[in-house]
């Protein structure tokens, strides 16, 4: 697993949480994520596949979509992307597809996480982009949304 970054991520992981606690208030799973270039915040997202109707629709996956237009680009090279839970496949492949500079994010997923817990897409050796991941950042503030959604949805 990637090292732990207690003091890293600021702003972008602190607005990713917002983020995540909105998609919790529309009974969607609490992630939420933040592209930034520098100190500019590019692109917000929280997961949105309950409204949608499409099990694609994560926080990172539409970030990275919202960021690519507001840039007007193809490629995330200088940006970072914040998270509140380790990427799935799904949205690690974007992530190297995007060219996605640095992931920052905050709790890990054992069951699904593919940047450092079950795989490590972002890193892969045989892929032409690698990304640079800071992981566990703020892991407890964002475990503990995730452990209170569940919680809550079983009753």
């Amino acid at each position: 697993m990637p090292e732990t970054g207690k003091g890293e991520g600021g702003m972008g992981i602190r607005l990713a949480l917002e983020q995540a606690r909105r998609a919790a208030a529309l009974e969607e799973v609490p992630v939420g994520a933040v592209v930034m270039c520098g100190e500019e915040v590019v692109a917000e997202a929280h997961n949105e596949t309950v409204a949608l109707r499409n099990p694609t629709f994560h926080a990172e996956f539409v970030a990275i979509q919202r960021a690519l237009e507001a840039l007007e680009t193809d490629r995330l090279t200088d940006c970072t992307l914040y998270v509140t839970l380790e990427p799935c496949a799904q949205c690690a492949g974007a992530i190297v597809l995007a060219k996605v500079g640095t992931l920052v994010f905050g709790a890990y997923d054992e069951t699904a996480g593919m940047c450092g817990s079950v795989g490590d897409i972002v890193r892969h050796p045989r892929l032409n982009h690698r990304v640079e991941v800071i992981g566990g950042v703020e892991a407890e503030t964002c475990g503990e949304l995730m452990r209170e959604f569940f919680a809550m949805r079983r009753g």
